[in-house]
């Protein structure tokens, strides 16, 4: 038998849940809370990563700028101000950087051509010669010039994000295929500020 009573008692329950919003709020932040985070760590990582990279750019200026101040250098000394440079990075420690200086003679010669006089790079924490002595190597147009010498800095780095980085580095996090060691680099030429040339004495 139908019971009229049941039926509207039924869609005055329907009604009732219809016009209920006390839920609404906490619904709409559980959407809109995960989409807020990501924007968070988006920017952070962002900002993070300009400032690296411009302190990788730092790394270039500022040691050809010791090296060009002095009037003769060691592989000693090569390797000091080398890590000086790698220094300007802190606190970023995520990933080590590559840098290489090259003391570089252009010849008296009608077509200059450029050769290494001497060269030491960094690799992480490891120092060594770099490319071989009066091998040839390439300069800009405009600083080819007769008879002059040029100090380059090469500065390299695999820029690790936090999102793909842990401490344990045998245990790499999700995403490193697209994000891990985003590459940024830096070559700075300058020239001898106390002289005509820096040579290295051991190099």
């Amino acid at each position: 038998m139908y019971r009229a009573g049941a039926h509207w008692g039924i869609s005055a329950i329907a009604a009732r849940f219809c016009r209920d919003r006390r839920g609404v709020a906490a619904i709409e932040f559980a959407f809109i809370a995960p989409v807020l985070l990501i924007m968070y760590f988006i920017t952070m990582e962002a900002s993070q990563a300009i400032e690296t990279s411009k302190k990788v750019s730092r790394i270039g200026s500022m040691v050809a700028d010791l090296v060009t101040q002095q009037t003769t250098v060691a592989k000693a000394d090569l390797d000091a101000i080398m890590k000086i440079g790698a220094s300007t990075l802190q606190p970023y420690n995520r990933s080590k950087p590559t840098i290489i200086i090259t003391g570089i003679q252009i010849s008296d010669e009608a077509s200059p051509k450029a050769t290494v006089a001497w060269s030491r790079k960094l690799v992480g924490t490891t120092y060594s010669a770099d490319a071989a002595k009066d091998s040839i190597t390439t300069v800009p147009s405009t600083l080819n010039i007769r008879k002059t010498f040029l100090v380059r800095v090469e500065s390299d780095l695999g820029y690790e994000p936090i999102i793909t980085w842990t401490a344990d580095e045998s245990k790499p996090l999700g995403l490193t295929s697209a994000f891990n060691h985003i590459p940024m680099s830096e070559t700075y030429y300058l020239r001898p500020r106390r002289g005509p040339t820096v040579p290295c004495s051991d190099c």
